[in-house]
């Protein structure tokens, strides 16, 4: 049988068959292989949540300028953190585009997003398309392409104007939209959009249709109307609430018995070059630095992000340019989308240094020019009588740059205050207003709305003393000065321990758990 003309056909015929199908699979993988597509995994789960991951890989022969996937959760689920990307909401049907700083994916090249949800037991998003097309690399027939990332025009204390990059294909208009509603339509690339209210903020994106159907939105973009009055804003009190040691407690719990509804997470640093980690040891995304922060949102609460602290390997230093810094501080509001955040500037390797000061003032400017609904707060240490040298350097400086500080917090402590924690509170403020108008040119009342104080409660490294009345005290000015921030350090310190000193889980004095946070929730 082995050399019969029948056996050497089959034979023949079996390969001819196999390389048939290999051949046809080979396409189709070269067919997928040449679009844009984005793959779902869910890296984890745990019951309660799951962390999934979206894979994008650029199968096309060119540069792709932003990309926008969007799906649906299944009725009950829901994201809370998520990184390496911006996203908006709609119901169950989440929007996740670039983020700011990875505005290209070129040719042949892959990245990735991930996120947070809740509760476990996901298996995939539903409806997945990436920049209008479906997430497996198939696209709509006749619907037309996405639109380009609009800008933002002229503005009046009433209107908006947009424009953006035409969509491809056949187009019949575009529809713009903030969030789910179709705020106008239009049949070329442009749209002014009226009666809004004065100092207001909104995101837009842009859809294309025609009879076949509609586009993927754009990426986003966020503008503000004119007519802000010069008193500023006000943040929530938000104590320090650091998870790199003494004993973190539980946020949710502290939010239950104080009534505090904002925190302000310490510390982000450099985690080798100009990359942002918590503490230098915790990563970006994933660890209890973002479960905490989820559960804090969960709960209804919020959070401020504070760079820098005493200690550590600051990103001011690591980054080598305004536009770096930028890039490291813009990764930590597309993960986490804080009101705020907070630059403590305080150690000499950036206090005192001119060349770091002014490249992390540059990089705020970018950081307020990209994320304008993103409160941006300098931290510094002062004398009891106000800012010296370099603290007045940092208030001068940002003017002279243009440079859009919502506020400027002083730590009124470690500055050899003596008995008296509250009169040497209120004349450093009294000192910050005094340099905030020289430098601005505000009155009292501006300068108040740009000020903050951030405290220390019980005994601090000094050995000065701020007790649950004091801090009420202080407290109290700020409330009835108008000032725009109140903190202390820290959560972890606000629990009773008599005898006096520093320890980074108790107060050093006697007090009930959680007073000074409680004394905090009612600014």
């Amino acid at each position: 049988m082995k050399g019969s003309p029948l056996m050497r056909r089959l034979a023949i015929l079996a390969a001819a068959l196999l390389a048939a199908l290999f051949t046809t699979v080979a396409i189709g993988q070269s067919a997928r292989a040449a679009a844009l597509t984005a793959t779902y995994t869910t890296v984890q789960d745990w019951g309660s949540g799951f962390e999934g991951k979206v894979t994008i890989t650029n199968g096309t022969g060119s540069t792709v300028n932003g990309w926008n996937v969007q799906f649906d959760l299944p009725a009950g689920f829901s994201i809370g953190s998520y990184w390496n990307a911006g996203m908006t909401r709609s119901g169950q049907h989440y929007t996740f585009a670039n983020p700011s700083w990875a505005p290209t994916l070129a040719a042949g090249a892959s990245t990735d997003f991930g996120f947070n949800g809740s509760p476990g037991g996901m298996s995939a998003p539903a409806n997945c398309t990436i920049n209008g097309a479906s997430c497996s690399g198939t696209t709509a027939p006749g619907a037309p392409g996405t639109p380009g990332t609009p800008t933002v025009g002229a503005t009046t204390s009433s209107s908006l104007a947009l424009s953006w990059p035409a969509s491809s294909g056949t187009v019949t208009g575009y529809r713009v939209y903030e969030g789910s509603t179709v705020v106008t339509t239009v049949t070329g690339t442009s749209a002014t959009i009226s009666g809004l209210a004065a100092c207001s903020s909104h995101t837009y994106s842009v859809t294309a249709y025609n009879g076949s159907g509609e586009s993927a939105h754009s990426t986003s973009v966020t503008g503000s109307t004119t007519g802000c009055s010069s008193g500023g804003s006000k943040l929530p009190g938000a104590p320090y609430l650091y998870m790199g040691w003494g004993d973190p407690p539980s946020a949710t719990s502290v939010m239950s018995a104080s009534g505090i509804k904002s925190f302000t997470m310490a510390f982000m640093l450099a985690g080798g070059g100009c990359t942002p980690e918590w503490d230098s040891q915790r990563p970006l995304t994933g660890g209890v630095d973002a479960s905490t922060i989820s559960a804090i949102k969960s709960a209804g609460g919020s959070v401020e992000i504070s760079f820098g602290g005493w200690q550590g390997s600051k990103l001011g230093t690591a980054c080598t340019s305004s536009s770096a810094y930028a890039g490291a501080v813009q990764q930590v509001i597309d993960a986490y989308g804080p009101i705020a955040v907070d630059f403590d500037i305080e150690n000499t390797d950036e206090f005192q240094n001119a060349t770091v000061q002014d490249r992390i003032l540059g990089g705020l400017k970018i950081i307020k020019q990209n994320n304008p609904n993103v409160k941006v707060v300098l931290t510094f240490g002062v004398t009891t009588s106000g800012p010296e040298t370099w603290g007045n350097r940092l208030i001068t400086q940002s003017k002279a740059l243009g440079v859009n500080i919502d506020n400027y917090t002083i730590m009124p402590f470690d500055f050899g205050g003596g008995a008296d924690m509250y009169g040497n509170t209120v004349n450093a403020a009294e000192g910050l207003k005094n340099s905030l108008k020289s430098a601005w040119g505000w009155s009292d009342a501006t300068a108040y709305a740009h000020m903050g104080i951030s405290g220390m409660n019980g005994y601090s490294d000094s050995n000065e003393l701020t007790t649950p009345a004091i801090w009420t005290q202080i407290r109290d000015y700020a409330t009835s000065h108008g000032l725009g921030r109140l903190a202390f350090w820290s959560v972890n310190r606000d629990r009773g321990c008599p005898g006096g000193g520093v320890v980074e889980n108790c107060s050093g004095i006697a007090q009930n758990d959680w007073q000074f946070t409680q004394i905090t929730a009612g600014f």
